[in-house]
């Protein structure tokens, strides 16, 4: 690039970003993600590495940002409120910590640093002003020199403390004002998401737009209704005080003060341990209740920081380590239908192909035709997609603003796209479902889930083969795997007497899994690996559980009138009866074998119902069965019976909500070994 196309490009870049700015900190209605405006400002600040000569005073690299909204008061903060520099991986995090070294104070060595590692809340910037103990003034970040007046708004956040410190005969300083990010937890954004809908009143893109549209109303009763919440992170001015050397010692003060300080704060020795917690953190990311965007990284030592000064409008003692975004816009070019296992239809966005969360992403979720209405999204809307942890990206909702008028609304189909039947809608339900037990697409899926790991586990019969058997008409349903013949298979491409032998040994030896895979694999709708062990166990055979009625079934522990009905529903029909009796005759078993009572040894786990969320150190069904062992259930689903959450890596947001609504304990792997060590000694 030529010095002139630079400056050129430079000039674009800030009009694009004041812009950017604008829409985020004044009207709280971004239209680009997070990591697309980091990467806007990234290569502004590259070009004007390159080339100095074109830094003008004001660049959005030289001041800190965003102006106050007209209708509130200034305020004026007592230091600045500096922006943080940004790192995105382990090698600029280095780069970072090799810059700082070079300047530290005579006699610090950087080995001998300690740092806080924080999380970085997704959410409002405000700075609280507390006299005598006394709550005196609230206000938002603003340009970092000057925010807007929101004290009355703040006041109404019950995590918000009116008097200090709230220990009783507790002495308060004189004055302190202090920094902190308001937020909206997300099981209470859904929820307020949710309400608001039902209102017909706007809802919001995410929780951090929520948050910050609630607390700049200029009616501070509106901010009383919304579930806003607030972690502190740091002490701007103390007069009167204890003296402060530390960060740490900060966040501990804090919170001896009776302010909210964030539970997963740590103070790492080194370096490497810096690193090691943020990616920790990472990786629980998905199952907090708040919006984690990246970790703050501090020179422990206050005195350190301050001989590091400050570069361009960010502290050189700090960092922000951000974590792949995980929302991003991008074209909704069409929606298509995809035929599940069940028969259920559900639609697919295909988009632009765009980079979110570290991956590129060409397809989401859009769950169902009134969740599409309820968004307003349609084809050929610019779109927000998010996707968090490793689930399937969703689409958030259309941006309205970028619309020309030739977007089209979307409607479900009225005959399955695969089979050409007609399709129903069951009453009290949201799904459309194709109800031809022929239907090829769902054919290929329940065979592929009949052979899963979860299910029957037969190695070798994939997504392909299952649909080249299909295809081929070999297979029609999943008790004719175990008739398939060797010449039938050598007549497929790809197929030699290797692989032929291979797959026919593990269709055979699947023949002796027990018979709750059986029940998982038959594919029936909400029985999953929990409730299939569940039914096995207590019906012990296939003709007595096809013999039960709903009022039985909903005797038992753990199994509802929805999961009920729906077992008596696939076993009342004569083609799901008749592939049973296909099976029967093929040799696959059907029962469970005796149980020979032994000595029962001790029982740590008994009366406990523990439920199980994310991946564990060993396959799901063999921790339940460790638990059970002991003399502990395993239930599906999170209810008031529930004793314990035990929560692995990337748990499922459904669940540990749901605990944390209901104040059940959440507990790891490791503490329920230690629960039956303890037990048993």
């Amino acid at each position: 690039m030529g010095r002139e196309e630079a400056k050129k490009r430079i000039e674009e870049l800030r009009k694009l970003i004041h812009y950017h700015n604008y829409l985020y900190y004044v009207l709280d209605a971004p239209e680009i993600s997070d990591a697309e405006y980091d990467a806007l400002v990234r290569e502004l600040r590259r070009l004007e590495e390159l080339y100095p000569e074109f830094i003008t005073p004001d660049s959005p690299t030289q001041r800190v940002g965003g102006q106050p909204a007209e209708g509130f008061a200034e305020v004026r903060h007592p230091k600045p409120m500096l922006s943080l520099q940004d790192a995105f991986n382990d090698e600029e995090m280095w780069a970072w910590f090799r810059r700082i070294s070079k300047l530290l104070p005579e006699g610090v060595k950087p080995e001998d640093l300690e740092f806080t590692v924080e999380p970085k809340i997704d959410g409002l910037t405000v700075v609280l002003t507390y006299e005598n103990g006394v709550y005196v003034k609230g206000a938002t970040r603003g340009d970092g020199f000057v925010g807007e007046d929101v004290t009355a708004n703040l006041k109404t956040i019950k995590a918000v403390p009116l008097r200090i410190p709230v220990v009783p005969d507790g002495e308060p300083p004189k004055r302190i004002v202090v920094r902190g990010e308001a937020y909206m937890p997300i099981s209470a954004f859904e929820e307020f998401n949710r309400r608001q809908a039902e209102l017909g009143q706007r809802t919001f893109a995410n929780p951090r737009n929520a948050a910050a549209g609630s607390i700049r109303q200029l009616d501070p009763s509106i901010t009383a209704q919304r579930p806003l919440s607030i972690f502190t992170y740091a002490i701007v001015e103390l007069e009167g005080g204890k003296p402060i050397r530390t960060q740490w010692e900060a966040l501990e003060y804090l919170k001896s003060l009776g302010f909210p300080v964030n539970p997963e704060n740590r103070l790492a020795k080194s370096f490497e341990e810096v690193l090691a917690l943020s990616k920790e953190l990472m990786k629980k990311r998905d199952a907090l209740d708040y919006e984690v965007d990246g970790v703050v990284v501090k020179i422990n030592d206050l005195a350190v920081q301050e001989a590091l000064g400050v570069v361009g409008n960010a502290p050189r003692g700090a960092i922000a380590y951000k974590f792949p975004g995980r929302e991003a816009t991008t074209k909704l070019l069409d929606i298509v239908i995809n035929v599940g296992r069940t028969g259920s239809l559900n639609p697919v966005a295909i988009l632009e192909p765009v980079h979110v969360g570290g991956v590129i992403v060409k397809q989401a979720a859009l769950h169902n035709e009134e969740d599409i209405h309820r968004k307003d999204i349609r084809i050929g809307d610019t779109v927000i997609v998010r996707r968090a942890g490793e689930v399937i990206p969703q689409v958030v909702g259309p941006v309205k603003e970028l619309r020309t008028g030739q977007e089209r609304i979307f409607y479900m189909p009225k005959n399955c796209p695969v089979c050409g039947e007609p399709v129903v809608k069951p009453e009290n339900e949201v799904d459309y479902y194709c109800v031809n037990a022929a239907c090829p697409a769902q054919l290929v899926r329940r065979i592929e889930y009949w052979a899963s790991k979860g299910a029957m586990d037969i190695e070798g019969l994939g997504e392909k083969v299952a649909e080249l058997l299909v295809k081929e008409g070999l297979v029609k349903d999943v008790a004719d795997l175990y008739y398939l013949k060797p010449q039938q298979l050598l007549r497929l491409e790809g197929f030699a007497e290797k692989k032929v032998s291979n797959l026919l040994k593990a269709i055979e030896a699947s023949k002796q899994r027990p018979f709750w895979r059986v029940l998982t694999g038959l594919g029936i709708r909400y029985v999953g690996e929990i409730v299939a062990q569940t039914l096995a166990k207590h019906y012990r055979s296939i003709d007595r559980l096809m013999a039960a009625t709903e009022e039985e079934l909903m005797q038992i522990e753990g199994i509802g009138p929805r999961i009920a009905k729906s077992v008596v529903d696939f076993f009342s029909r004569p083609r799901h009866r008749e592939i049973i009796e296909k099976l029967r005759r093929a040799g696959v078993r059907l029962a469970e074998e005796e149980v020979v009572k032994v000595e029962e040894g001790p029982k740590p786990l008994a009366g406990l119902t523990f439920v199980i969320t994310g991946t564990l150190s060993v396959p799901r069904e063999e921790f339940a069965a460790l638990i059970e062992r002991y003399g502990g259930k395993v239930a599906d689903a999170v209810t008031r019976k529930t004793n314990y959450l035990i929560v692995g890596e990337a748990p499922g947001a459904t669940k540990y909500n749901r605990a944390r609504e209901l104040g059940i304990p959440m507990i790891t792997e490791a503490d329920v070994r230690r629960m039956i060590e303890e037990g048993v000694k």
